[in-house]
C-alpha cells in the first residue's frame, strides 16, 4: 500500500512539474506548481518528515506561490512581444539545454546508492528524536553558519528589490498630526442622551472669521477737452 501511494504521488508530481514549464498560461503555470508542492509534501509523510511537509503546504502553497499568483493575474503580459525573438535565441537555447542534459547524464551515470541507504529510507531520525528536534540540531549546530550565512543573502537581495524599485516622489500629501491636533474645535464632546442622536444642523461648528472687506475699486474718469 505504501509503495502504491508513493507511485502515484511520484506520478502526479512529475506530471504537474511538466505542467509547470509547458503551460502556455502563466496562471496555469502557478496552479499546477502548487499541486507539485501538495504532492511533494504527500511524499515527505510517506517518508516520515512530517514536519517538512506542514511547512512546504503553509510556508509555500500559503504564501509563496499565492503571491505569485497574484503577480502574476496583474502582470499585463504581451504573448506576441514574448514569442518575437523566439527564434533568434533558440540555437543558444538549444545550446544550454544540451549541457545542461549532458551534465545529467553525467551525475546519474556516475551515482551510487549507499549500502545503509535500504535502512535509512524510512528512519532518518534517531531512536526517541522527532523529526522536528533532528532538523533543529542540524540546522542549528552542524550547519549554523550556513544557514545564518543563507539568511544574510536572502536580506541583502530583498534590500537590493527595494532600493531599486523605490521611486521618490515629490508631490506626495502626507499627514501633519500636529497640524491637526493644534485646531481648535476641531473635536466636541457633547453629552447625547440615551436612544437619541445628534441632529446635524445641532452640531456646534466654530464660526470661521468674517473675510476681509474688499477695498474700494478706483474708478478713473476721462475728461474731455
Amino acid at each position: 500500500m505504501i509503495a502504491l501511494t508513493f507511485y502515484v504521488f511520484a506520478f502526479i508530481l512529475v506530471a504537474c512539474a511538466v505542467m509547470v514549464v509547458t503551460s502556455r498560461n502563466p496562471v496555469h503555470s502557478v496552479l499546477a506548481l502548487i499541486a507539485c508542492f501538495f504532492n511533494a509534501s504527500g511524499l515527505f509523510l510517506l517518508a516520515g518528515a512530517e514536519f517538512l511537509a506542514m511547512i512546504l503546504v503553509i510556508v509555500y502553497v500559503g504564501a509563496v506561490a499565492v503571491l505569485f499568483l497574484f503577480v502574476v493575474m496583474m502582470l499585463d503580459i504581451d504573448f506576441v512581444k514574448m514569442r518575437a525573438g523566439v527564434q533568434r535565441y533558440a540555437p543558444i537555447g538549444a545550446v544550454v539545454g544540451g549541457i545542461l542534459f549532458l551534465e545529467l547524464l553525467l551525475v546519474l551515470g556516475t551515482w551510487q546508492f549507499s549500502t545503509d541507504a535500504q535502512e535509512l529510507r524510512l528512519a532518518a531520525t534517531p531512536a526517541n528524536t522527532t523529526n522536528t528536534e533532528a532538523i533543529g540540531r542540524i540546522l542549528y549546530t552542524d550547519y549554523i553558519y550556513l544557514f545564518q550565512l543563507a539568511g544574510l543573502i536572502l536580506l541583502v537581495a530583498m534590500i537590493g528589490a527595494i532600493v531599486l524599485t523605490l521611486r521618490a516622489s515629490t508631490n506626495t500629501r502626507r499627514q501633519s498630526v500636529e497640524a491637526q491636533l493644534a485646531r481648535l474645535g476641531a473635536v466636541e464632546s457633547r453629552d447625547v442622551p440615551l436612544r437619541q442622536g445628534v441632529r446635524m444642523d445641532e452640531v456646534l461648528r466654530r464660526e470661521l472669521p468674517p473675510p476681509p472687506p474688499e477695498a474700494p475699486k478706483h474708478i478713473e474718469h476721462g475728461g474731455h477737452h
